[in-house]
């Protein structure tokens, strides 16, 4: 089934959007703080002054049509590849959170116990597609090789495809040697990629050193980056959303124009997390309605384009896992789906926007992914989903509940629960009146108790640890 298309732009404002775009690269130009990009972008035509780089509307359409529409990750588990672009849609776990949050301990700084938790949370998923990059920030290890120690986690527990680092060249070119090392030397990289990093820029305008230096490193290793802005609109864009699209898409491009310019075809996908400025109190808001109008208008932006797109996932502004956090995750989560973004960031488990990951909205959120998936899968017509001779048989006033059609169809028709209660409300109470975040708790810790990881190879998680060991 192809997305609803919920659409927030016409094609119009589309293209304005991007004429504007090319007039604030051509005119003001973005400020790249790393000498071989700088150097690339002079050898590929652009004009660079000092570390402002402007981009010509001929550079810009020439590169964009070097970048494929959709593209391969490949995983140790060759039935956990994943496409991004096209019709799919690709789902990741929250993303560079510092704290945790739990119901029974509350808010603290991260851990590599964590990270531990959230990659085998990921790895047991039946919905998630990937198990994810900085799941959280483990202050507990040396910054110097927290990148390959969280690398290391998401490769013992789990099978699935996993993100780099985008912390500068080095920590780049190290990712990329831990993949070769778990896919083995017969594996071609630069043919087929197995990691996906993601590139942040710095709004307004401004790319850095260790972002720069990483998608660099990818691209000439063929590897996928996310190129992604996160634009505060009122703050570190214009109140308008129109503009902030233009500022955002400014920095975007500038990115997948490098990509493309370090190596022709690089894998990329056109990213978002903007918002709006919380007026109030001045800090970003993700739970807001226009974070949603946001991910429609990426997802059309970079449909003009014909490059893959992301957009956050899950959403919350709220501090807990309560009301305001299910209403915002499930606008957000939903949103991704039916307007077309293909791979979702912060799939599962964040909270107060952004900082923190949540034990129990993981489980949740994870709940609400397979709602969204179950939406996406559509409705299914053919001869065996029309059973007139089954309502001929039951005719008026009968029902369908002792039907061989009832028991064959339900269930591959009907979505099946992990956490949430349908029950009627003595029977509900009969279980003993458990609420969502008790019962969530209760799965996590099931999971946890209970996960196997999948089997390593002892000669490449050798080879990994001593790897590690050499930083």
């Amino acid at each position: 089934m192809k997305a609803c298309g919920w659409k927030a732009l016409s094609q119009k404002e589309v293209e304005s959007i991007h004429e504007a775009t090319l007039a604030i690269l051509e005119k003001t130009g973005v400020m790249v703080g790393y000498a071989p990009a700088l150097e690339a972008f002079k050898k590929a035509g652009a004009r660079v002054e000092g570390d402002r780089v402007y981009l010509s509307r001929q550079l810009v359409e020439e590169k964009l049509k070097e970048a494929p529409k959709e593209f391969t990750l490949y995983a140790r588990n060759p039935e956990k590849n994943i496409t991004i672009g096209g019709d799919n849609y690709i789902t990741a776990p929250g993303y560079g959170a510092p704290f945790v949050t739990d119901w029974k301990n509350k808010k603290r700084v991260a851990c590599y116990a964590d990270y531990e938790n959230f990659a085998k949370l990921a790895g047991a998923s039946k919905y998630l597609s990937m198990t994810g990059g900085v799941l959280v920030e483990p202050v507990d290890i040396p910054e110097e090789i927290r990148h390959a120690k969280m690398h290391y986690a998401c490769i013992k527990y789990s099978d699935k495809c996993f993100m780099g680092s985008s912390c500068g060249a080095k920590k780049a070119q190290d990712s990329i040697k831990m993949a070769q090392i778990l896919l083995g030397p017969e594996h071609n990289l630069q043919e087929k990629p197995a990691l996906i990093s993601l590139i942040n820029t710095i709004s307004p305008l401004v790319i850095d050193e260790r972002q720069l230096g990483g998608l660099m490193e990818y691209a000439k290793a063929g590897q996928a980056c996310i190129v992604a802005s996160l634009a505060m609109a009122g703050a570190t864009s214009p109140a308008s959303l129109a503009g902030t699209l233009a500022v955002q898409n400014a920095e975007i491009l500038t990115g997948i124009v490098l990509a493309q310019i370090v190596r022709a075809g690089a894998p990329v996908v056109y990213g978002s997390t903007s918002s709006i400025a919380e007026m109030k109190y001045g800090s970003l808001t993700i739970g807001a309605p226009e974070t949603a109008l946001i991910v429609m208008a990426t997802a059309q932006m970079a449909a003009f384009y014909g490059i893959p797109c992301r957009a956050g996932g899950t959403l919350a502004d709220s501090k807990c896992v309560d009301a305001q956090a299910g209403w915002e995750s499930m606008m957000n989560i939903l949103t991704t789906m039916t307007s077309g973004i293909h791979f979702v960031l912060h799939a599962a488990g964040i909270l107060e926007s952004y900082m923190s990951m949540s034990y129990e909205k993981f489980i949740i959120d994870d709940e609400m992914l397979g709602m969204v998936l179950r939406i996406k899968k559509g409705i299914e017509v053919n001869e065996e989903a029309l059973p007139l001779d089954v309502v001929h048989k039951v005719g008026p006033a009968g029902h369908y509940l002792d039907q061989e059609h009832t028991f064959n169809t339900f269930k591959t028709e009907f979505w099946r629960t992990g956490i949430s209660d349908r029950a009627t409300f003595d029977n509900w109470r009969a279980l003993g009146e458990l609420e969502i975040n008790e019962v969530a708790h209760n799965k996590c810790q099931e999971i946890l108790s209970a996960y196997q990881a999948p089997s390593l190879d002892p000669t490449i998680e050798k080879q990994l640890t001593a790897f590690i060991e050499s930083l």
